[in-house]
C-alpha cells in the first residue's frame, strides 16, 4: 500500500510531508503487522483504543468530542474498506491541528 497516496487521497489540506515522515517513522512497527495496520471502524473496542491511546495519550487531548471526531474520520474514509491506521491518525492529527507533534526538530 502506498501510504503517502492514501493520506493525500483523504487529507483536507495540502500534505504536511515532515509530519507524514515523522508519523511513518513513529508507527513503522504498527504498520508492519497485518492485525494492527488497519482501523476497524465497526469495532467499538478499536475506536476506544484510538481515542485513548492516540488522541488522549499521544496528542494530549481531553475534549468531549473525541468519539465524534473518530466517527467522523470513519465516515470520511467509508469508501475505503481497509482504513490505514497511518492515514487515520494523520487525519485526526490534522483535524486537531497537532501535526507539528510529529515533525522532527
Amino acid at each position: 500500500m502506498d501510504h503517502l497516496a492514501d493520506v493525500k487521497k483523504f487529507a483536507k489540506k495540502p500534505l504536511n510531508e515532515a509530519a507524514f515522515a515523522g508519523m511513518s517513522k513513529s508507527y513503522a512497527l504498527v504498520m508492519s503487522k497485518p492485525d494492527t495496520r488497519y482501523v476497524a471502524c465497526s469495532d467499538a473496542t478499536e475506536l476506544e483504543r484510538v481515542r485513548d491511546n492516540f488522541l488522549k495519550k499521544k496528542l494530549g487531548l481531553t475534549s468531549d468530542d473525541l468519539d465524534a471526531s473518530v466517527k467522523a474520520i470513519c465516515e470520511h474514509m467509508k469508501a475505503d474498506r481497509t482504513k490505514s491506521r497511518l492515514t487515520f491518525y494523520y487525519l485526526l492529527a490534522e483535524h486537531y491541528g497537532k501535526l507539528d507533534l510529529f515533525v522532527k526538530k
